[in-house]
């Protein structure tokens, strides 16, 4: 991943905001391709079911209301409401952080937010196309992702001490 960025850094044949796009686009395949890393490294066939349950029914959600609802891009293209590139990188995101915690799910909601960001700059898609796909995303995710039966470890800091909780879902 971090070569990745390197090369769009260093890239010679795009400006700026083109790099903004095709890191977009990178990264909106990323984050399923490591929601379904995660569960594989873990062996969670159920998780894996639960990213192709939310991820199916975001992708028809989206598609639907594309083809259905009318309504053009700021650069003049059609099918513009809501982002698919957002409604997918959300739902994973989501996914992540449900099943695997917020110390996946940070990172997750980082790169999500920065693939939303990429399509309003790179004028695919209006702030209200992104938003709605993030809302599509997660409630897909939400509907079909239960956490991962496994013991958590987290830090836990108060005023008087310091120390890490051990939590398990049964």
């Amino acid at each position: 991943m971090v070569m990745l960025f390197i090369s769009l850094l260093f890239s010679n044949q795009a400006v700026a905001s083109d790099g903004v796009e095709r890191a977009g686009d990178i990264l909106q395949v990323v984050l399923p391709v490591s929601g379904a890393g995660i569960a594989l490294a873990r062996d969670d066939k159920e998780g894996l079911i639960q990213l192709a349950k939310s991820g199916a029914l975001t992708l028809a959600l989206t598609f639907g209301m594309k083809y259905t609802i009318p309504a053009t891009r700021p650069d003049g293209g059609d099918h513009s409401f809501p982002s698919g590139h957002t409604s997918v990188s959300f739902s994973s995101a989501e996914f992540i952080r449900e099943r695997y915690g917020w110390n996946y799910g940070i990172p997750a909601y980082v790169v999500a937010s920065y693939v939303g960001y990429s399509r309003v700059e790179s004028k695919r898609h209006y702030t209200r196309d992104v938003i709605a796909g993030a809302v599509i995303g997660i409630g897909s995710s939400l509907l079909f992702t239960e956490p991962y039966k496994d013991w958590l470890m987290k830090p836990a800091v108060a005023s008087s001490f310091y120390g890490v909780t051990l939590s398990h879902v049964w």
